[in-house]
């Protein structure tokens, strides 16, 4: 329904990255989201909005070796892992003594409510197995979404990685849709429903750790699920009717629309000027005359970072952010 695959890349797979990362507990803003985002170069980047870039940038690394390979391999997740936490590390090593404690991660008085497998390759074995389980449909004729479900539990039960495990956890739910041909994009808003449902989450996962409870967790997921798809395809229609909308008063005004892309203008809420080059806008003084043209109009809003002005698409933040 959209015209550039971009606009869903960049937007709706970054709210993803925000609220998967706001699970764990990175929080930022969504103006110093879009502000690091209209630059995509790590020296403009600080913080919880450099975690969460690294997310969006982990989703699109797996989706592309989901393409390449059609199954899920341990290269994928590794890569996944290592994108999000910009590290060079790999499965934890048999002798890591990583546990989960009740408070967070990483306290020092919290107790402990769960310690993952350890030993020489009892990781690596548990995760050949889990991988069977995603790609062997012969050996394992489950639905899906069951599969999904299943395997995520698996999957943060395994704890492969020293950290990171819930972030990576939540990529993979999204690129075995994809495997799966149950989406063409890894954008379903599944944290979503997550962070609202936060304590559910952990309740459920620890229901099966404890007592085998998987309906529950099942039952969970799959309304996660509908859910967010329901979420996701309202945001595709609001999008889609404001860029028709924003090609209705340009033609109204008689601004060239011809020569504005107008799906640039909705890559992402804030807009550099370099972003609409183009065959037929090749200049940056162009560029700013056609973005101030549609300031004028109050379809865009101006900004100043650093030592330039970018423009920001006030509607599509406003659609974004609710």
């Amino acid at each position: 329904m959209l015209p550039n695959q971009s606009i869903f890349v960049n937007t709706i797979a970054l709210r993803e990255a925000k609220a998967s990362s706001a699970i764990e507990n990175i929080f930022t803003t969504d103006d110093e989201l879009y502000r690091s985002l209209s630059y995509q170069e790590d020296d403009y980047m600080e913080g919880p909005a450099k975690e969460i870039l690294h997310y969006r940038e982990a989703l699109w690394k797996g989706y592309q070796d989901i393409v390449a390979n059609k199954s899920m391999t341990l290269g994928t997740i590794i890569d996944v892992y290592r994108e999000i936490k910009r590290s060079h590390d790999g499965i934890r090593p048999y002798q890591a003594e990583v546990v989960i404690k009740k408070r967070g991660w990483g306290s020092l008085v919290a107790e402990t409510v769960y310690t993952p497998p350890r030993g020489k390759g009892v990781v690596e074995k548990k995760m050949a197995e889990l991988l069977d389980f995603l790609n062997d449909d012969e050996k394992y004729p489950i639905d899906p979404l069951l599969k999904m479900a299943m395997s995520h539990y698996q999957f943060e039960a395994i704890h492969p990685f020293r950290d990171g495990n819930g972030r990576t956890g939540r990529v993979l739910c999204l690129l075995y849709l994809k495997q799966k041909k149950l989406l063409d994009l890894p954008i379903l808003y599944l944290s979503a429903y997550i962070l609202q449902n936060k304590d559910e989450y952990y309740n459920r996962l620890n229901g099966i750790t404890g007592t085998m409870l998987w309906k529950p967790w099942i039952m969970y997921m799959l309304e996660a699920v509908s859910q967010t798809a329901e979420y996701t395809t309202d945001k595709i229609l609001r999008i889609k009717a404001l860029m028709e909308k924003t090609r209705e008063i340009m033609l109204e005004n008689r601004l060239a629309v011809a020569r504005m892309d107008i799906p640039k203008l909705f890559e992402q809420p804030y807009i550099r000027p370099k972003n609409l080059l183009s065959d037929k806008i090749k200049s940056i003084n162009t560029a700013k005359k056609y973005l101030t043209e549609l300031e004028s109009l109050g379809m865009l809003s101006k900004d100043k970072v650093g030592k330039e002005f970018i423009w920001f698409n006030t509607e599509l933040m406003g659609i974004l952010a609710d």
